[in-house]
């Protein structure tokens, strides 16, 4: 398995991947997300490859890209209550169906991790939706804990 910075060629690989973690949240949350979609367009991943504080890291195996994971440089400037700091976001990490459970999950997620500490991040940050099990599951073996509830009452 290669992973390396996701690349313009990645595009229709990136979009299938989208795809999938689309429905997985239109499972769970019918509500909010539609089916048949995905999160970005063509245009709007070329921006965001070419856009040093958004990184795309994907995992390939012999020359397909199996998993992505989405990331966003984010940093707080001190002011009266909080502490200056820089994070990596994931915004998404998808791994192809057929390769879930295989180690392509945890090996982006080691490799974003890296990253973050290469330039400096002092954490890394992401948020689950509520009732995507697995993957609470997935990023709690990885030592992950929350930092914050985001609660709702469906009214």
């Amino acid at each position: 398995m290669n992973i390396r910075q996701a690349e313009r060629r990645d595009t229709p690989s990136l979009l299938a991947l989208l795809s999938e973690v689309l429905e997985i949240h239109h499972e769970i949350r019918p509500d909010i997300f539609k089916s048949g979609t995905t999160k970005y367009s063509e245009s709007e991943l070329y921006a965001i490859i070419e856009d040093k504080a958004t990184p795309i890291f994907v995992a390939e195996i012999d020359a397909r890209v199996v998993g992505y994971c989405f990331c966003v440089i984010t940093e707080q400037e001190e002011n009266a209550i909080l502490k200056r700091r820089k994070d990596l976001y994931i915004d998404d990490l998808c791994i192809d169906k057929e390769m879930r459970g295989s180690g392509v999950g945890k090996a982006l997620y080691l490799h974003a991790e890296e990253y973050a500490k290469g330039i400096g991040c002092q954490s890394v940050t992401l948020n689950v939706w509520g009732g995507n099990d697995g993957a609470i599951a997935f990023y709690e073996k990885l030592g992950l804990t929350p930092r914050k509830t985001y609660l709702e009452k469906i009214i």
